[in-house]
Formats: C-alpha cells, sequence, structure tokens
C-alpha cells in the first residue's frame, strides 16, 4: 500500500519500501513553482473576508483567483483535538447560524465553545449564509468550518486544475494566556496538534505561525526553529522592535503590526534586523499603494481584489 503525501507544488506517492522515491507516474506534465517569497507578499485575511465567509474553503479558493501569494487564516482545537479553522475561539454571533436556523446571539456565543464541541458538532453550524453588519460585499453561501486539513487538501486540488504558483500559508493561533485549558490547550500542545497536520501535508516550508500569544512563537522556536514565525502586535502595543525582541527572546521572521502603527523608521528598524515588515489589516487601495512604497515586504487585506486594481 502507498502512503499519500501532500506537497507544496504537486500531489505525489511514495513508496513504503523506499520512501524517499517518488513515483514518476503522479507527477503532472507540466509542475508550476511555487511562487517565491521574495516578492512582495498579497495575503488574503482570512481568505477574502471582505468577499466571501471568513476561513472557509470558498474564501480560499476565492482569494487564490485573486491572485494571492499568501492565504492567511485562524486556527482553534476542538474537543476531541481537531485543528478547526476559526477567528473566534467559539461560535460567533456576528457570522453563525444554528442548526435549527436560528442565528446564535451575543448572550450565547461564548457558551458554545468550541474547545467543548466535537468536530462533527461544530460542522453543523453555518458561518456562511448571514448577512455581515461590517462587509456588505461579502457573498452569502452555505459553509461551515474546516478543518485545517481540508483547507489544504482543497488548495492543493485547485492549484492542480489551475496549474498556477501554490501560496504560502499565514495561519494565527488562536491562544491566549486567559484562556489556557478553558477555550483551548496551552500554547506546547497546540502547536503539536498544528505541527503534526503541517508535517503530514509537508508544507513546513511554506508555512508561517503568526500569534499574540508569544508562548506560541516561543515553543516554536525552540521545537521547530526552520518553521517561519510572524508577531502580531495590537495598534494600542507602543513597543519598539527591540523591546518585542527581547520579550520574544529571538528575532522572527515577520513583524505584522497593526497598520497604524507603521511609519518609515519602524520599516528601516525592521530591514536593518533582517525582519520582514507586513501589516494587517488594510482595507484601502490608496493605504495599500502608500504602505508599499514606503517599503512594506506585505500587505494583509480582506479586499485581495485590490491588489489587482
Amino acid at each position: 500500500m502507498n502512503n499519500h503525501v501532500w506537497l507544496p507544488f504537486l500531489l505525489v506517492t511514495m513508496s513504503c519500501s523506499n520512501p524517499k522515491k517518488i513515483s514518476k507516474e503522479v507527477l503532472p506534465s507540466e509542475v508550476v513553482a511555487p511562487v517565491s517569497q521574495t516578492e512582495f507578499d498579497k495575503q488574503g485575511h482570512r481568505g477574502c473576508r471582505g468577499l466571501m465567509p471568513e476561513n472557509t474553503v470558498p474564501a480560499m479558493l476565492e482569494a487564490i483567483g485573486l491572485s494571492v501569494t499568501t492565504l492567511e487564516m485562524d486556527v482553534v482545537i476542538s474537543k476531541d483535538k481537531k485543528v478547526v479553522v476559526s477567528h473566534d475561539t467559539w461560535m460567533s454571533a456576528e457570522i453563525t447560524t444554528k442548526p435549527n436556523g436560528e442565528y446564535v446571539t451575543e448572550a450565547e456565543e461564548k457558551s458554545l465553545n468550541i474547545y467543548q464541541m466535537n468536530y462533527e458538532e461544530v460542522k453543523k453550524y453555518d458561518v456562511g449564509m448571514k448577512p455581515h453588519p461590517r462587509f456588505k460585499q461579502q457573498k452569502k453561501v452555505k459553509a461551515y468550518k474546516p478543518l485545517l486539513a481540508d483547507i489544504l487538501d482543497s488548495v492543493a486540488k485547485d492549484m492542480m486544475t489551475r496549474r498556477r504558483p501554490f501560496p504560502y500559508f499565514n495561519i494565527e493561533t488562536k491562544c491566549l494566556l486567559a484562556g489556557d485549558n478553558i477555550y483551548h490547550p496551552k500554547p506546547e500542545e497546540f502547536v503539536e496538534l498544528l505541527m503534526a497536520i503541517i508535517k503530514e501535508k509537508g508544507i513546513e516550508d511554506r508555512v508561517i505561525i503568526q500569534s499574540f500569544d508569544f508562548r506560541t512563537l516561543q515553543y516554536l522556536h525552540i521545537k521547530y526553529p526552520l518553521i517561519k514565525t510572524a508577531t502580531l502586535v495590537e495598534a494600542t502595543d507602543k513597543r519598539n522592535i527591540e523591546t518585542l525582541i527581547k520579550d520574544l527572546g529571538f528575532a522572527p521572521t515577520i513583524y505584522s503590526p497593526a497598520y497604524q502603527l507603521v511609519n518609515s523608521d519602524v520599516i528601516s528598524n525592521c530591514h536593518a534586523k533582517g525582519i520582514k515588515i507586513i501589516p494587517w489589516t488594510v482595507n484601502d487601495k490608496a493605504k495599500i499603494e502608500e504602505l508599499k512604497k514606503m517599503g512594506v515586504d506585505g500587505i494583509i487585506t480582506d479586499y485581495p481584489n485590490l491588489f489587482n486594481e
């Protein structure tokens, strides 16, 4: 029996008798090389939240069609230890419809704790049909919170059809100290569950792990030093890059602040230290162009169609 391995540029079959030997008959006639991360990084926030339901398979495939270089997404952990693509660790009232057709309310949303739900239960909630109060252009489609593995498999299949460069995956761990063992496992277990999927799919070299929780990044740096890391920083966080590096304990691959914190000095300081700077979430075409001219290495946006206008 052969083991099927997901690689970032093709599906391959590996022989059990010789795990390093790739069977040539499964190679496509033309393999499109992965996109280079030396170019400006066009990241679709939660896929393309401004256009499609966030963090869903349709959002990721739509973003690919808009030629993003990186798919940005969030992950949480279910009760049965599945890695689920979701921004919130509960069923958000902003986007969720219950299995009975009623909308989830703000009063009850945090009681619908994904960490206390098996994935089969999570999957019964729709997150694509409720009109989004802040994203009027968002198309309404039936959708559920997918497993990370399902996102990766769907993207792999789509890329093989399109024959275009594979994207990177910028994955945020949704954890904070106050939520340990309540809304998510502690960082060590969280990271190991996430890395198990990343290793299973063979995409270590195409993944960035980002987090506001420095514990996640610190564990990654020790246990998986070759994985790219990004520090997420809120607009209210006034620490300079030197203080952030000191608090983190190492220089991350990427500094990813709210775009309001970005200026020429911050960009120069990051680049002098060999750190890329990719701000979030920039939803204005003029601001995207301004930041690009200033020298940022990429942009995270809800509207990746703006990159093509």
